[in-house]
């Protein structure tokens, strides 16, 4: 929570650098990449202490990987805004020894994150919930938000021009980069940057991370909805329609990611993609009406995360 604290002092600072700093990076702010990390480990950081939170028994390793967690993520947030007062590029940013050494630390610290946050999903998994949608959100948001998180290294290969200039033995300042198609730095969504002319590889990272607000969100608004909803006060119904979502979500996933890697823009979207929305929104209307008619199930025994 400490961390999370250090993130909202963040995110007012990056703001802040927003409205007095008008220098230019990679044709967006430069404050704007320290504002979104700052933003979205707002969100991570508390959602993970309150999945931990929830553990029938306190184990001590979980408590020392938290910590881990709480003081990599927060360094991935220094660095980035150390490269900022510099004037700087703090991913794939290989141009001096220094850049590069960086960029290689916070590879090992990501990876690092990443391998805990595995290492505490399967702990979290194999605990009960009384709440039994609660226990297959919890369940879904980890799976997808690991696979969120491992999506990042899809980011940091070179890119065919990156990887002929090095065939080339040609210096190289950039190897990796957020688009797919076109160079980064081109025209992009508001304060997201998502390319609008080619893939970004964020996109599916940012919505796979976020499967551990999303998920066990739903959870909360179909728990809400069941008190003007009789038909959603079974227990029962709610777990069925929790790993809909989850399915959905992990559909969509996979969508946006196939999208970005063909180097479309999320704002372009061609046929194909039209076409296999639209299949995925069917589904999921037609499994869900399909699960609101079904006769309810006597309610279940608390099941295992795992």
């Amino acid at each position: 929570m400490l961390a999370t604290a250090l993130m909202a002092v963040s995110t007012l600072a990056s703001l802040a650098g927003l409205v007095f700093d008008d220098r230019l990076l990679g044709g967006q702010p430069i404050w704007a990449k320290p504002l979104k990390f700052s933003v979205s480990l707002l969100l991570y950081l508390p959602t993970w202490a309150w999945l931990l939170s929830l553990q029938r028994v306190p184990r001590r390793w979980t408590w020392w990987t938290a910590t881990a967690i709480a003081v990599l993520t927060t360094l991935e947030v220094v660095l980035i805004v150390l490269q900022v007062i510099r004037g700087q590029a703090s991913h794939f940013n290989q141009a001096t020894p220094f850049d590069d050494g960086l960029f290689q630390l916070m590879g090992a610290m990501i990876t690092v994150v990443w391998v805990l946050n595995m290492a505490q999903g399967v702990v979290l998994l194999r605990d009960r919930l009384p709440d039994r949608p609660m226990a297959w959100a919890i369940r879904g948001g980890i799976v997808l938000g690991s696979i969120g998180i491992g999506l990042a290294f899809l980011m940091t290969g070179p890119t065919p021009d990156q990887l002929h200039a090095l065939q080339q033995n040609l210096p190289v300042e950039m190897r990796g980069a957020h688009s797919v198609g076109v160079p980064d730095g081109g025209p992009g969504m508001p304060l997201t940057g998502w390319s609008l002319t080619g893939g970004d590889l964020r996109i599916p990272h940012f919505i796979g991370i976020h499967a551990m607000q999303a998920l066990p969100l739903l959870a909360l608004l179909l728990t809400g909805a069941a008190a003007r909803r009789p038909r959603l006060a079974d227990p029962g119904v709610r777990a069925r329609l929790v790993l809909l979502g989850t399915g959905v979500y992990a559909g969509l996933l996979g969508l946006v990611t196939w999208q970005a890697l063909r180097g479309q823009s999320i704002a372009a979207p061609d046929a194909w993609t039209l076409l296999a929305l639209g299949a995925l929104v069917l589904a999921t209307g037609l499994l869900a009406g399909r699960i609101l008619r079904r006769t309810p199930d006597p309610v279940a025994e608390p099941v295992p995360l795992g």
